[in-house]
């Protein structure tokens, strides 16, 4: 049991890190599912990767709670509704990849949830990372600065980078990050946002996935998924703050040539275990 508690707190800490950098934690928790292989049953096996995903979100949402808050007694009048309007913003910025996420969600999980497409989905988000930050795309003046200023137009469009994330090994932050840089808004920015538009989306569908799964599971089957939450919210938690600490004075080229070494590793390793 020890054992393999700890190898529900190595997953928990990789969901931790990956969920919220740009580098894809479908091809991590895949790669390392094939190493580590867990002692759960195929239901717990999915509950286990549901929870670990709540609890990353459960991070932003205690991190931002602040900002979040539209009831909060020490915000103004006219603070309160530039929260409902964010609200708004991230709303319509969900609603693309929430909807065509409910039609083809089994679909993605018995087609394309698959080593080839998401050692696929690394190197080719990789390179293309590597030729926007370093490119005129990544040099050039940002127009959105603040988090307010961040227009409803500009959450649609995130919205729509966002559906690419469906395929895995794509990356959600990734997509969305990526979607900013090339419409014009601050790093530090979209990456906040980024955070927000996960919560209704990710949340949303762990929840319908909760309800399919149901709770029928053994005390130790339990005990490895609470290691699982506990680990991937705090790791989850000082990573969002260290991303946006990092966003501030570097670009995203190191998540592009990380993504492209990946790529390598997970073709390599597959390759050579004959799966």
């Amino acid at each position: 049991m020890v054992a393999e508690s700890i190898k529900a707190l190595v997953l928990g800490i990789v969901q931790g890190i990956t969920e919220w950098l740009p580098i894809s934690s479908t091809g991590h928790l895949l790669l390392l599912d094939s190493l580590l292989k867990l002692s759960l049953s195929a239901e717990a096996k999915e509950l286990f990767l549901v929870i670990i995903q709540l609890a990353s979100i459960l991070a932003v949402v205690i991190l931002y709670f602040s900002t979040l808050n539209p009831f909060s007694p020490s915000k103004d009048k006219a603070e309160k509704k530039s929260t409902y309007i964010l609200w708004a913003k991230v709303l319509v910025a969900t609603l693309p990849a929430g909807v065509v996420g409910v039609l083809v969600d089994d679909f993605m999980d018995s087609h394309l949830y698959r080593w080839e497409v998401v050692a696929a989905a690394l190197f080719g988000y990789g390179v293309l990372y590597i030729f926007l930050e370093k490119g005129k795309w990544g040099t050039r003046e940002k127009q959105v600065k603040q988090l307010g200023d961040i227009s409803f137009r500009d959450a649609l469009k995130l919205g729509l980078f966002q559906m690419l994330a469906l395929v895995p090994g794509t990356s959600r932050s990734g997509s969305t990050i990526l979607g900013g840089i090339i419409i014009g808004i601050e790093r530090a920015v979209v990456a906040q946002f980024s955070f927000f538009m996960a919560i209704p989306v990710m949340a949303g569908a762990s929840l319908l996935k909760l309800i399919k799964l149901g709770f029928s599971y053994t005390k130790d089957e339990y005990v490895l998924i609470a290691v699982g939450f506990v680990s991937s919210f705090i790791v989850s938690f000082f990573c969002i703050k260290a991303l946006i600490a990092y966003v501030r004075n570097h670009d995203f080229s190191v998540f592009g040539f990380y993504r492209v070494a990946l790529s390598v590793v997970v073709v390599i390793y597959f390759l050579g275990v004959g799966i």
